[in-house]
């Protein structure tokens, strides 16, 4: 892991550098109030432990296993209040972009933007994102193997742009069930790019709940603390308040409240090793 590696910079951020950054937060933007309540939380614990740490929501969660789940807030409504997190806590944002048509809205708000797993290779979205010059968070599909990553990272060279950062999120592996292959992660780097572990979403059941998907919450920590042993450059995690509660993704969503024991033994672990 101790290959040269591009510097992602996300706003004062910068993603590669020997400081570890977070990107956090609920996985839908159901309110103003928990968007607040996670966003000031894990502002302090951040500051505490001297992390990076940049805020996520959905404004619209477009791949849900059901047509009567709810979808989220919706694009204007999402934006503004992203824009007001961001205004009110200082710090720098991201959430998904699904079509081409919302990238120069979302672009305006957010400092990162964020490509989900099943879009990773649609080349349209990709280069749309590419052109706003903003710095592009790409999920690996769950049906992609580590060096397939490859062709992401050079149809975005190819675009103009060399500020990527690469997502591990889990594999399909059988029926509604996702498993990481920790050896892909050094693949994935070798590339030039900052890595990011997806510690929520590689803990997802597809559709594993019938109507929604199901997750195995217990398994987040084991799954982090493997990541950050074998070498990456930022970790993502959905978190929630009452993660039974969340609207979306509420089995794989982390609790709030264990955030910080979390992140101490991660760094713990960091301090040991050497990407």
């Amino acid at each position: 892991m101790q290959q040269s590696i591009k510097t992602v910079k996300v706003r004062e951020i910068e993603i590669g550098r020997p400081k570890f950054t977070l990107i956090a937060g609920p996985c839908m933007f159901e309110s103003m109030e928990l968007c607040r309540t996670v966003a000031g939380h894990m502002q302090d614990v951040c500051n505490r432990l001297g992390i990076n740490y940049i805020f996520k929501a959905s404004f619209d969660k477009a791949n849900r296993t059901s047509a009567d789940s709810f979808r989220g807030i919706g694009l204007e409504v999402g934006m503004a209040g992203i824009a007001a997190i961001k205004k009110e806590f200082d710090l720098p944002a991201t959430t998904d972009v699904h079509e081409v048509c919302q990238v120069g809205e979302i672009a305006d708000v957010v400092d990162l933007l964020q490509i989900p797993a099943f879009l990773c290779r649609q080349t349209d979205l990709l280069k749309a994102c590419a052109l706003t010059g903003l710095p592009v968070n790409i999920k690996k599909g769950q049906f992609l193997a580590p060096w397939d990553t490859k062709n992401i990272v050079r149809k975005m060279e190819a675009f103009g742009c060399e500020q990527v950062l690469l997502t591990e999120r889990g594999t399909s592996f059988g029926y509604n069930t996702l498993v990481v292959d920790m050896s892909g992660l050094p693949i994935m780097r070798s590339y030039g790019y900052p890595i990011v572990f997806d510690a929520t979403h590689s803990v997802q059941q597809p559709g594993g709940a019938g109507t929604a998907s199901g997750g195995n919450r217990e398994a987040i920590p084991y799954l982090a603390r493997a990541a950050m042993a074998v070498g990456i450059d930022a970790m993502f995690m959905e978190v929630h308040p009452e993660p039974e509660k969340g609207l979306s993704d509420s089995a794989s969503m982390f609790p709030l409240a264990e955030v910080e024991p979390l992140l101490k033994q991660l760094l713990a672990i960091r301090s040991v090793i050497q990407i």
